[in-house]
């Protein structure tokens, strides 16, 4: 099996470049965050992450309410390594299934994935960058969050600066220039 690993801070056009790779390859593409985020709908998580965090954390129907949840893990570090501490066992056995049921060309990728046992598992390395301002702008009417919200959401991001990668594209959100690397890749 061969791994392409994308990374970049949220609102860089990591999913839309990893979505289109994936497309050109014919393979399948995994957002890790999207089983993050299914992960939040575990029962035993969010018991685990209510007796964390409290009770204020959920919506009317007693699910989690994410921004309220963002509220807390992206003001301090140890709260979200507590977040991590909690759903990362359930995201772990799912990728690592997900993983074992392919043997040709994946597409992993994920804001964390250089933090995660999996990125030496990939054989070609990927850092997705854009400008600040139309990555925040992008951020803030994509998920309708305030500009406090994505500061502080941005802020608890990791910096990729200290990792290789084999390839960085900087992103002007213009198909072209995507296309234009997903050939050089390819």
């Amino acid at each position: 099996m061969k791994i392409i690993g994308i990374t970049g801070k949220s609102g860089s056009g990591k999913t839309t470049f990893a979505s289109l790779l994936s497309k050109k390859l014919e393979c399948n593409h995994i957002d890790i965050d999207k089983i993050g985020h299914q992960a939040l709908l575990q029962p035993e998580i969010i018991y685990k992450i209510c007796n964390t965090f409290g009770n204020e954390i959920l919506d009317e129907k007693a699910e989690i309410d994410r921004k309220k949840l963002g509220n807390i893990v992206f003001s301090q570090k140890q709260k979200m390594e507590q977040l991590s501490n909690i759903t990362w066992s359930y995201m772990e056995k799912a990728l690592d299934n997900i993983l074992s049921q392919h043997n040709d060309i994946i597409v992993l990728e994920w804001i964390l994935l250089p933090h995660s046992k999996y990125w030496e598992k990939c054989n070609c390395k990927i850092l997705v960058t854009s400008n600040d301002t139309k990555r925040k702008n992008k951020i803030i009417e994509r998920d309708h969050i305030t500009e406090e919200y994505f500061n502080k959401r941005d802020s608890a991001s990791i910096e990729h600066t200290s990792f290789k990668f084999d390839y960085i594209l900087e992103n002007d959100y213009n198909l072209e220039t995507i296309d234009k690397l997903i050939e050089k890749i390819i």
